[in-house]
């Protein structure tokens, strides 16, 4: 079923399909060829290709695709908790509910919508979920794929009620990679982080890059914007700009 726009290029466009298990996916497409696929369940980007056809992301060849148990692999969105640091369940609910989609959402501004396909999911939590977090709300996803094959997620919470209410939101990225030890992180040198291998205690990145020779469990605290992933074996770098997010939570080997 596709949903594209044929005179307004600002519009949303997508196709929209089923998995093995009959849920909804929207597959974005730019004009080279390069892909995303976003299941309805989670609102989770479960596929990321190059022109290619390459896969970027990682998805565990154990993973349960079929609702209600959150897929382990691609983007899952961990809302309104990270982890294990409230009253929910690890990551939250919005990873493993269904999402809808916005047919007519706000536009694309006109400087940024050339050769752009994007798709805008909402959330809002059930009765069930009101009875064990008491905030209302929508959440706004906006999945994006660019004309070079850049993808742009970009989240919005509003406040339904107008009552005050705390959350954490992470994008919890599975990166397709070679051999871990060809792999290394850049952007977070001198930064503070938690070690979740030692009961979260708090320590100082000391070396230039990070690199992975052991099982690693961090968060790391008020991070640069821009932060590089860079695969050694594949001649790959993966480069991830964030606004509005403070920290880079979290990178863990083995995933």
């Amino acid at each position: 079923m596709d949903h594209s726009a044929k005179s307004d290029d600002n519009k949303a466009k997508y196709e929209v399909t089923k998995d093995s298990n009959g849920v909804q996916q929207v597959l974005l497409r730019n004009p080279r060829g390069a892909s995303v696929k976003v299941s309805l369940f989670g609102g989770q980007v479960v596929s990321w290709k190059k022109e290619n056809g390459e896969e970027l992301l990682f998805t565990s060849s154990k993973a349960n695709f079929k609702p209600p148990m959150a897929v382990r692999g691609g983007i899952p969105i961990c809302f309104p908790q990270f982890g294990n640091r409230g009253i929910l369940e690890q990551h939250g609910f919005a990873r493993n509910r269904m999402w809808i989609i916005d047919e007519n959402p706000p536009p694309l501004h006109p400087n940024d919508s050339k050769g752009k396909s994007f798709v805008d999911l909402l959330f809002t939590p059930s009765e069930e979920d009101l009875k064990r977090w008491n905030h209302s709300f929508e959440f706004r996803l906006r999945v994006a794929l660019d004309f070079d094959g850049y993808l742009t997620m970009i989240s919005r919470v509003r406040n339904i009620n107008c009552k005050p209410f705390s959350f954490s939101i992470a994008y919890h990225t599975y990166f397709s990679i070679s051999d871990i030890s060809e792999v290394r992180v850049e952007g977070l040198e001198t930064l503070d982080y938690l070690d979740n291998l030692q009961q979260k205690e708090r320590f100082t990145e000391q070396g230039d890059a990070l690199t992975f020779e052991s099982e690693i469990d961090r968060v790391y605290l008020s991070s640069e914007d821009v932060i590089a992933v860079l695969d050694h074996e594949k001649k790959q770098t993966f480069v991830i700009r964030k606004e509005g997010l403070p920290d880079v939570g979290k990178l863990k080997f083995p995933s």
